[in-house]
């Protein structure tokens, strides 16, 4: 079983969470296939029983090339019904449209028919994991529990 750990970054900070989110997957025991929007298959998809997702906030919404993703990949759509989505976001500011940008993912993920899940109780007990700027101990330590919370999630659905 695996995880898709997804994601599109500029400048380095939205990498650095989503490896902390992917050391949380396989900290549950699961794979994460840690992959960038410019390395991503249709095939990453179908594989994986989870996907979480991460962006930048560009104008209070996910990057272009994530949502590029999404768009590209419709024709799995189906496939994707019931698999456990997750997103996590990083911004340039303390007002910067994190919580917006991280709905623009989940909405997504709502459109293929996946499970969404926000970060658990022992971490924030929001949307989903998210900065300003890089990721800082704290932060990292919510990543890796969002992580964990998706890939359980996908043990208890798929059964491992």
């Amino acid at each position: 079983m695996q995880v898709l750990v997804l994601y599109y970054s500029k400048g380095g900070n939205t990498r650095k969470l989503a490896e902390a989110v992917a050391e949380g997957v396989e900290s549950a025991g699961v794979r994460a296939v840690l992959k960038s929007t410019s390395e991503v298959t249709k095939d990453d998809f179908l594989s994986s029983a989870g996907i979480i997702a991460g962006s930048p906030v560009y104008f209070g919404v996910m990057a272009a090339d994530l949502k590029r993703v999404f768009d590209e990949f419709v024709g799995v759509r189906r496939k994707m019904e019931g698999k456990v989505g997750a997103a996590f976001a990083t911004a340039g500011h303390d007002t910067g449209g994190k919580e917006t940008t991280i709905f623009s993912i989940l909405q997504c993920m709502l459109i293929y028919g996946m499970v969404v899940v926000g970060d658990p109780m022992s971490a924030t007990g929001h949307y989903g994991v998210a900065c300003v700027g890089a990721p800082d101990e704290k932060t990292k330590d919510h990543a890796r529990k969002l992580g964990a919370r998706v890939a359980e999630l996908c043990k208890r659905l798929f059964g491992e």
